[in-house]
């Protein structure tokens, strides 16, 4: 039997649309939208027929997914999907894996809001969208924190009191549906080092590293919530909290400006004072774009290595995500930083975004991956219906 499931993936910026037909767990892509809310833009892919239209100027969320669902379904046989697949961002201790999303467990990811502004809201009003136009379909959340349950809690610990970690206060890690794509994709093109140690570097506007033993998560860079790790397009990433303490208690800045600072006016964009693009500042000439490129590099390599350490070594690193995949000098710089640990590219394949960028004989594979979140929701979602 073939079921048609859609996939709904919000970013930050983007809504991600992906319509599958699932069978004996393996999902085929008939057709996908992405929702600009900036640009107010559709892209569709219909096999390999590819188009964009505008949207609404200033139209809400409700509008635009309507519109990419209507202009899919007019070429697409989706009025009656057998599920909607909705990425959730954080499933905190609630979900170690997908959920029927019923009003009990859409009430638990509004609580986790807090944790996630930036995307457990959009979620949230998706969910109800897609209520409102699927009314009798079965929604099945996928949660990017799922992935990362099987980290010990000597990863996920912080040194606070211990009570708090009781609470709910620990390290939670995110990217998971890119980084359970990733593993089975390995899994598929190179068994050898599926079965290995893999540091995977998701790279985009939101970023992040999990370290992979064996296709399992065992530590990621991120932790309580989405701000933790390397910087991003506006994410500061890891930072000391003395310098939270210091501008609430000495500046007097309020945690909502605080919030909005952290969230929105730092990573590249707080340290080029240019943009959050990396794109943007790689071709810049200002000369705070290629230090935050620099920093940027830095860290990534810094997290690299420290997972590597969690590992016990590495054999493979992948680089995903808008950054991983396309910025070829990014990637050089990142390397060069990780050289002592043997990792060693090519530069014409690099510069190519060619699979496998390692240089011949080198010790450390080195791998550029697509991710294809929409895909691991389809095949997580279909394989939870079919085990219910």
């Amino acid at each position: 039997m073939t079921d048609i499931i859609i996939t709904i993936n919000p970013g930050s910026a983007t809504i991600k649309l992906g319509v599958f037909a699932c069978e004996s767990g393996q999902a085929r892509p008939l057709g996908r939208a992405t929702v600009d809310e900036v640009a107010g833009t559709l892209r569709l892919q219909i096999g390999q027929s590819r188009s964009e239209h505008d949207l609404p100027s200033g139209a809400p969320a409700s509008t635009m997914l309507n519109q990419a669902l209507a202009r899919l379904a007019d070429r697409l046989p989706i009025r009656t999907p057998g599920a909607i697949a909705q990425r959730v961002v954080h499933g905190g201790d609630q979900f170690a894996g997908p959920a029927i999303i019923d009003h009990s467990v859409l009430a638990q990811i509004e609580t986790l809001i807090p944790l996630a502004p930036l995307h457990q809201p959009k979620s949230v009003a998706l969910i109800r969208i897609a209520r409102e136009l699927y009314p009798d379909v079965t929604q099945i959340a996928c949660f990017d924190t799922s992935f990362h349950r099987t980290q010990p809690d000597l990863v996920r610990r912080y040194a606070i009191p211990r009570a708090l970690f009781d609470a709910g206060v620990k390290r939670f890690g995110f990217h998971g549906l890119s980084y359970q794509f990733i593993a089975r994709e390995l899994e598929r093109r190179r068994p050898e080092l599926a079965r290995g140690r893999v540091v995977v570097a998701h790279l985009g506007a939101g970023a992040s590293l999990c370290a992979l033993d064996g296709g399992v998560s065992r530590d990621t860079s991120m932790g309580f919530s989405t701000l933790d790790g390397v910087p991003m397009a506006t994410r500061c990433g890891a930072i000391d909290p003395g310098v939270l303490l210091h501008l609430m208690n000495v500046r007097g800045m309020s945690t909502e400006a605080l919030e909005d600072m952290l969230y929105h006016r730092s990573g590249l964009l707080g340290l080029s004072g240019v943009s959050g693009d990396a794109r943007v500042l790689v071709r810049s000439e200002a000369p705070a774009a290629g230090e935050a490129l620099d920093i940027f590099a830095f860290r990534v390599a810094r997290e690299a290595a420290a997972l590597a350490a969690t590992l016990g070594g590495i054999d493979a690193l992948v680089f995903t995500g808008g950054i991983g995949e396309h910025q070829p000098e990014i990637r050089a710089r990142i390397c060069a930083r990780l050289r002592w640990l043997g990792v060693t590219i090519d530069a014409q394949l690099n510069s190519a975004n060619a699979p496998d960028i390692a240089l011949s004989g080198a010790r450390v594979a080195v791998l550029i991956i697509s991710a294809d979140e929409e895909k691991a929701m389809a095949e997580e979602c279909s394989a939870f219906l079919a085990s219910a």
